[in-house]
């Protein structure tokens, strides 16, 4: 019998002074059988750190054709795809292809080293933007994930706090390569 998705409840109250953006969103994301902790917080700060009244999170973790998070125009265009973790050349290569602005978020086990054995490839897509989040972070942030969660997140000067009820996790995300 095949293991459902988990219902994840979140109140997220956004303070973006870098992008002067300032809104609170409620979010209802389904938690795959077989993603992390470390995922599930992983897509909440993506949407934080790229939120938009447009931003929308894609429906399946396995599917390799379909983004993390998204923004499609009103035709149905790809305008932004984000991907999430360590995807092979040929997943961001066909995104690149689909998409007017692809943003790829490391993390995981050894993201650095990943990153140093894959960058060449990544080199020449000038609508590719890659941002590294640590391990320890995303692992500090995993701790704080619950079914039912209210939280602020705070982003200044590239600095990213979220913050729950008895909490707070910072993150210092790092740009790899710029679009």
């Amino acid at each position: 019998m095949a293991l459902n998705s988990t219902i994840y409840k979140v109140i997220l109250e956004i303070s973006d002074m870098d992008r002067h953006y300032y809104k609170q969103h409620k979010l209802t994301l389904a938690k795959h059988p077989s993603e992390t902790d470390e995922r599930l917080m992983v897509r909440i700060l993506t949407f934080a750190m790229f939120a938009d009244d447009e931003l929308n999170f894609g429906k399946d973790i396995n599917a390799d054709d379909e983004p993390a998070l998204y923004i499609n125009d009103f035709t149905g265009a790809s305008k932004l795809w984000i991907e999430l973790g360590q995807p092979s050349e040929r997943i961001i290569r066909k995104a690149c292809n689909k998409s007017n602005k692809v943003i790829l978020i490391i993390y995981g086990k050894s993201p650095e080293l990943w990153w140093k054995n894959n960058q060449n490839e990544f080199k020449l897509k000038n609508n590719l933007q890659v941002i590294l989040l640590k391990t320890e972070e995303t692992s500090n942030l995993a701790t704080i994930a619950d079914r039912t969660m209210n939280l602020t997140c705070t982003v200044e000067d590239g600095q990213i706090t979220v913050i729950n009820e008895t909490k707070s996790v910072a993150i210092q995300p790092v740009e790899l390569k710029k679009v």
